[in-house]
């Protein structure tokens, strides 16, 4: 049996019924909770900074895991991203944890484009979920997500400032990825170095109006450790898993007083694990899913059904193939007449060379026909003489004759 009330001040049709029995609905948390813990969670964490900071170190010592991380050079010519992925196990809960690094970032002599690697991962990340959103048939349920969580940013321990790179960097990021920063190796420079150094890149990345990720305090069951968590950022580390005793003492990783490695642990996978997730897809990723969608030509001002929009799309899209194939036509048409006038052009030009050069060799033939007239004259006139040469020598000759046969007798 269930009883009835109308509730005040929500109108006529809006009832209230109390049970008088348990019904079960109650445990759909439960049911939540194992179906999640079956299908297991999937966490991807990037890191930047220089290399040598112990960002690998770092990552194995957050994990109580040795990974598989390979050194990297100095002198990489340019920015490589190299993502490793793990399967793990706590308890009942599987996680598919993604380390990606960012191997030779910093070293480059022109370090102008040293985040474009970067954003160019990361836009690819958001751009393979959006694609298999958009497939009619659709598996996200067995999607490995690999949008990237969270960037742990490690800043040198210098003791100034920020460098430019790490300024113009987390201004490029920060509208695409939770950016933690982390002082690594923070056990280099003393106390009172450190939290002065804390101050400045606060009142630096204040300035300069970048918005790395604030831990959520508006929940009341986080909110007390967040608000302290918040303060210590940038959080100061020491990652190592090795024991080493120095002479002056020891660094001790999970103490609070020598580092905030503790404190990161906690804010990062104990306290707002799911609150990266979730901040990651209803805020960073919707944000590149709204560009995308607009790129394509779908609007929210527009009120029409996805069916309606989709056929306003395919028109829009089928005028534009019309009037591309139109002026690819018309180009056509140009360029025949084009290359006809040129054609026309280069016949009237070989006709020209045809007629000068036939006139060239009417010319030459011309006067050759003179010259071989005028030799055949020169021999002419050459054996007349040669003739009349020989008529005269003959004659001589028998003239002689027959004067010197006179004087024998």
């Amino acid at each position: 049996m269930a009883t009835v009330e109308v509730m005040k001040g929500l109108g006529p049709d809006v009832r209230t019924i109390k049970l008088n029995g348990h019904v079960g609905f109650d445990s759909l948390p439960d049911q939540l909770v194992n179906k999640h813990v079956a299908q297991g969670f999937s966490f991807n964490i990037m890191c930047i900074g220089e290399t040598g900071l112990g960002k690998s170190t770092l990552i194995e010592t957050l994990f109580n895991q040795r990974f598989e991380f390979t050194p990297s050079s100095h002198e990489v010519p340019q920015v490589k991203l190299k993502p490793h992925t793990y399967d793990l196990k706590e308890g009942s809960v599987k996680l598919k944890l993604t380390i990606i690094e960012t191997s030779g970032f910093g070293d480059q002599v022109n370090k102008e484009d040293s985040s474009k690697p970067i954003i160019d991962y990361i836009n690819q990340q958001f751009e393979n979920f959006l694609q298999e959103e958009l497939k009619i048939k659709r598996s996200l349920h067995t999607y490995h997500d690999t949008r990237v969580h969270v960037c742990l940013y490690f800043i040198a321990p210098t003791g100034h400032s920020l460098k430019s790179i790490d300024m113009v960097t987390m201004k490029k990021l920060d509208s695409r990825v939770n950016i933690i920063p982390v002082i690594a190796k923070s056990d280099t420079i003393t106390k009172p170095e450190l939290q002065r150094f804390k101050t400045r890149i606060q009142n630096e990345i204040a300035n300069n109006d970048i918005h790395i990720y604030q831990f959520p305090t508006d929940d009341e069951t986080v909110s007390e450790q967040n608000s302290i968590m918040k303060n210590l950022v940038p959080f100061a580390v020491v990652g190592s898993s090795d024991e080493i005793t120095y002479p002056w003492g020891a660094v001790l990783v999970d103490s609070e007083a020598h580092c905030d490695f503790v404190r990161l642990r906690e804010a990062m996978l104990r306290v707002n694990m799911d609150d990266l997730r979730e901040r990651t897809h209803a805020m960073h990723y919707e944000h590149y899913r709204r560009q995308r969608l607009a790129e394509m030509g779908f609007s929210d001002e527009d009120k029409l059904s996805l069916q309606e929009m989709y056929e306003k799309r395919r028109e829009t899209h089928q005028a534009e193939l019309q009037r591309k194939e139109e002026e690819m036509r018309q180009m056509f048409v140009v360029r025949v007449k084009e290359k006809e006038q040129e054609l026309k052009k280069a016949e009237g030009d070989l006709q020209t060379k045809f007629e000068a050069v036939k006139k060239q060799h009417a010319d030459e033939k011309r006067k050759l026909e003179e010259k071989r007239q005028g030799l055949d004259e020169e021999i002419a006139e050459f054996q007349r003489r040669k003739t009349a040469a020989d008529n005269r020598n003959n004659l001589a000759s028998g003239t002689s004759f027959t004067l010197s046969k006179s004087k024998k007798k």
